[in-house]
């Protein structure tokens, strides 16, 4: 299908609409882009009426057989095209436009002058002859060598081709550069000699005129020099798209075989692991699994064209992605195992952050909760405060019980008037506790929409979306300069809460802040954490 059927089809295709575009040539005018109408490029913002056939802000450029290049440009507020089926002649009728001409002179003092015409006109009538449109043949095959059209051979010689000619085209650049050098005939007719008086510079023998000469010379070389590299650049560019396309091309017509294997092996393990919700469940999944399919397919291969991405790796990725997912599945399914089992993967997540059930603490490697606390009345849980150690409670239920507290609308103050004893450095240190992990907060919130950002910026510049890809870029970096200022802050104040402390613990490190810098995802997380331990050892010290 990939070798044979696909590019007959494009094949067919390309040619039957370039046909229909000459027989129909208002059906070839494409609004916002240039279209080419016998020896005119017309472009227009808008077509209406029942066959298109009213135009506005038209904008042409004539072509001359003798003359190669844009010389005559006419520029019109709207236009009408008219056709007669018993006529020849099309009329493409302009309202309330501009003519200009660049007018063409063999004599070189003239072409100085730079000599055009430039005229104004209410109403201005075009005839272009279809006589020869009207021997089209529907079914003639005239354009052969576009790249979705050939066959494995055919995309190999023609890679093989534009590898060539790339070679060569640099090849001729490097030339043509060194030649304008004249490096190579510089010293043919001179003979080098040592000076042993003169020892300054060499441009200061000459005199200013020949100074001057010789930098406008210099300048006018490195100008010229300039133009050249960047008018082959250009070139370059394109030439380098076409041999991308014919390399994602070639590589598509392996890729698609593969998927269809992969895919199986994706889609059929998930047809055997899920047992519930009927065709629904399974179609949204297989939806979505072909839709991040596709379009991770499309954004890589947008990508290679322009040589961002390798085009090879491009066409390949998507497929790749599924095939570890593909993989996973069959094995499941395999085994007659669920479809996910998420403790697996979260436990080691879980015990990396050190996130634990609320109101649990580990002793001695056992996970003890103390969510008991929450049916104790105030009463009761000061009393678990001041004597932990005669109801046979472990000293590490005194932060739970504390926090219970503050929870219920509890200041420290009127702790202290019950009975607690609660130390100014622990008063403070949980104030600077507080003030960390919500300027910690912050950044992270701030950091993560930086990235959501930028990774929105990539996407929409691969996908010819420049201006939103520009929004999104300054609005990221806006972020993440505001994340920065935030990571600034929450290491002062959690360099504050471990000077308040009054207890020996290895703070937070700078180098290590550092470090986590561009992953700040998971350091928000760690930093959080120790602060939250420190804090609840302290308060264990601190309030009796």
């Amino acid at each position: 299908m990939s070798n044979n059927v696909i590019p007959w089809a494009e094949y067919n295709a390309y040619n039957l609409r370039k046909n229909i575009a000459k027989v129909k040539p208002q059906m070839a005018i494409a609004e916002g882009q240039f279209n080419e109408i016998g020896n005119f490029n017309i472009k227009v913002d808008k077509k209406s009426g029942d066959r298109g056939q009213f135009l506005s802000n038209v904008l042409m450029h004539q072509r001359n057989d003798t003359r190669p290049g844009n010389y005559t440009v006419i520029i019109a507020e709207s236009g009408e095209l008219k056709s007669n089926p018993n006529s020849n002649i099309l009329q493409l009728v302009l309202f309330n436009g501009n003519y200009y001409e660049e007018i063409y002179s063999k004599k070189p003092q003239e072409v100085q002058k730079k000599p055009a015409a430039r005229s104004y006109f209410d109403t201005y009538t075009m005839n272009v002859d279809l006589e020869a449109l009207n021997d089209v043949d529907l079914d003639a095959k005239s354009y052969t060598s576009r790249y979705n059209m050939l066959d494995v051979g055919g995309l190999n010689y023609t890679i093989d081709s534009l590898y060539n000619n790339k070679s060569i085209e640099y090849k001729n650049l490097a030339e043509t550069l060194y030649t304008r050098t004249s490096i190579n005939t510089l010293n043919s007719s001179l003979t080098l000699e040592t000076d042993s008086i003169f020892k300054g510079d060499v441009f200061d023998l000459f005199n200013t005129r020949t100074k001057l000469q010789t930098v406008n010379l210099a300048l006018n070389t490195i100008s010229s020099t300039a133009q050249i590299i960047d008018t082959k650049q250009q070139f370059l560019e394109v030439s380098e798209k076409n041999l991308n396309k014919h390399l994602i091309a070639l590589n598509e017509k392996y890729v698609l075989g593969f998927a269809c294997f992969i895919l199986f092996f994706v889609g059929a393990p998930l047809g055997a692991l899920i047992r519930k919700g009927g065709i629904g469940l399974p179609l949204v999944i297989a939806i979505l699994l072909f839709l991040t399919y596709h379009f991770i397919g499309i954004f890589a291969k947008n990508s290679a064209e322009d040589g961002t991405l390798n085009p090879i790796l491009a066409t390949w990725l998507s497929t790749l992605i599924m095939l570890p997912l593909g993989v996973y599945l069959t094995t499941r399914a395999t085994n007659d195992k669920g479809l996910f089992d998420f403790d697996s993967y979260l436990n080691p997540i879980k015990k990396f952050l050190n996130l634990r059930p609320k109101n649990s603490v580990i002793i001695e490697g056992e996970l003890v909760q103390y969510s008991f606390l929450d049916a104790y009345h105030n009463e009761k849980l000061i009393n678990v405060i001041k004597n932990h150690d005669d109801l046979d409670f472990d000293q590490s239920i005194k932060p739970f019980a504390l926090n219970q507290l503050l929870k219920r609308n509890q200041t420290i103050e009127d702790l202290q008037k019950q009975g607690l004893i609660i130390s100014e450095d622990f008063i403070r240190s949980k104030k600077e506790a507080t003030d960390t992990v919500d300027y910690s907060k912050f950044a992270f919130i701030f950091y993560t929409i930086g990235v959501i950002l930028l990774i929105l910026h990539l996407i929409f510049k691969n996908n010819k979306l420049p201006e939103v890809a520009s929004a999104a870029l300054d609005l990221s970096i806006i972020s993440l300069l505001i994340y920065i200022l935030y990571f600034v802050v929450t290491f002062i104040k959690a360099s504050s809460f471990y000077s308040h402390l009054g207890l020996k613990v290895k703070p937070v490190n700078l180098f290590l802040m550092i470090v986590g810098l561009p992953l700040y995802g998971v350091s928000h997380f760690l930093i959080k954490n120790k602060i939250k331990e420190d804090l609840d050892r302290s308060s264990i010290l601190n309030i009796k």
